[in-house]
């Protein structure tokens, strides 16, 4: 469920027409809910405390969506947060999470990165790797701190998703293989400055079966148990993420979903809630998903002898997702009509992947109209590029009937001062 609707023919992100937004904001811009973006943490969070387990953090993965606006919004709801940089560290900090909240993955964390997560006290670092082990010690030594360390486990299980956000199967770059994780956990042991308490997972992203968590999770209980045996003290489990979300509207009642937040409760529950272990998850595009719209203009109709192309002012570097995994994501006209006919909807980027959705029923829209691309709360502004030198395009946030501007259009000038000439070159150049 979200709160993007039809009201008198018009769609309205919770209370505000969506209309109004373009004429104040301009073309493209994203918009997200704020009740939704609330109501889906709190269903997630809810369905494991109905389900009986309490010592619970629900860390949202940055990555998915890293407005302060939006992180704001969760860390007032007691979420915390997954960070994979240190940029998305100051992002969390920024919103007010607090750091004890704070878990930080990655495959490839610098020093930097490393000294200053110890130094503001986050809750675990997830290591992926014996390298990364002995560098964390080393940092910690240098600092006089003892870093409390989670290792990321690859099961070796297939997702069953995309094979781009694929992280769970042994070919995968991510973390340690489950059968040389004994090994792992005794190397970290003998290093000073690591607190070895947590085991950690991330199979994949966009997951609609819930057959991979529980195998999955069943690899990672035997290992703690194991672990257990050999004296480690292991106080911290982290299950990660991955849960999928609707990205076609089900046409019929019996239309397949993915499985809801309380479904993989009623599953993975029973199986963790009398570990004696404090239980983290990291979801981030279940909550955010379907809590943030694209909303672009038509710039006009092309027809061909074998095609209808709708073109409007969005493309690809503002939304890459259709592109990079042939992702599908609905689109409407924001002023509902029942003309439709089929249309290949584009945008204007000198690619021919510069595309939204292939064969779709639209109605007949000319200049000035407004579409809606759904599902675009996560995995979308934030792999957003400036590719043709097009700015980033501004983000809304609303709340019933209010809204805010939680990121501008920056103006060709302030993105052409960030660059410089050449020491050697002439800046006495012709202007136009």
């Amino acid at each position: 469920m979200d709160h993007f609707s039809y009201k008198n023919g018009l769609l309205h992100a919770e209370d505000v027409p969506l209309n109004l937004l373009a004429k104040e904001v301009g073309t493209p811009f994203y918009v997200y809910s704020d009740a939704t973006l609330t109501r889906h943490y709190e269903v997630f969070a809810q369905g494991f405390y109905d389900a009986g387990v309490k010592d619970l953090l629900v860390a949202f993965a940055v990555k998915a969506n890293s407005n302060i606006a939006v992180l704001k919004t969760l860390a007032q709801l007691g979420a915390g947060a997954d960070v994979v940089s240190g940029g998305e560290l100051a992002r969390a900090l920024t919103a007010g999470i607090p750091p004890e909240r704070i878990v930080f993955s990655g495959v490839g964390k610098t020093r930097p990165e490393i000294a200053r997560a110890l130094e503001v006290g986050i809750h675990m670092i997830n290591v992926e790797s014996v390298p990364e082990l002995k560098m964390l010690s080393q940092v910690a030594q240098s600092m006089g701190l003892e870093a409390p360390v989670s290792l990321r486990i690859n099961p070796d299980v297939d997702a069953k998703t995309h094979e781009k956000i694929s992280t769970g199967k042994k070919e995968n770059k991510f973390g340690i293989n489950i059968d040389e994780a004994m090994e792992a956990f005794a190397i970290g042991g003998g290093l000073p400055g690591l607190k070895m308490c947590g085991v950690d997972m991330h199979i994949g992203s966009q997951l609609t079966a819930l057959e991979p968590f529980t195998t999955a999770t069943d690899r990672l209980l035997g290992l703690v148990a194991s672990l257990k045996q050999e004296g480690f003290a292991i106080t911290h489990l982290d299950l990660g993420g991955g849960l999928g979300i609707p990205y076609e509207q089900p046409q019929t009642e019996n239309a397949k979903l993915p499985p809801s937040p309380s479904d993989y409760a009623k599953v993975i529950a029973p199986r963790i809630k009398d570990l004696d272990v404090a239980i983290a998850f990291e979801p981030g595009r279940l909550i955010a998903g379907n809590a943030g719209l694209l909303v672009a203009s038509v710039i006009f109709e092309k027809t061909t002898a074998h095609k209808n192309f709708l073109i409007v002012d969005g493309a690809m570097n503002d939304l890459i997702r259709p592109s990079l995994y042939d992702a599908h994501h609905e689109i409407v006209p924001v002023l509902a009509a029942d003309d439709a006919h089929l249309v290949d909807v584009v945008g204007p980027v000198c690619e021919t992947g510069d595309i939204f959705g292939k064969d779709r029923q639209m109605p007949r829209l000319a200049e000035g109209d407004l579409i809606a691309i759904r599902s675009a709360g996560a995995y979308a502004a934030v792999m957003a590029s400036e590719y043709n030198t097009r700015p980033l395009v501004p983000e809304v946030m609303v709340k019933a009937g209010q809204w805010s501007l939680i990121r501008r259009r920056p103006s060709f000038e302030e993105m052409i001062e960030r660059e410089s000439f050449a020491s050697w070159q002439d800046e006495n150049v012709p202007s136009n």
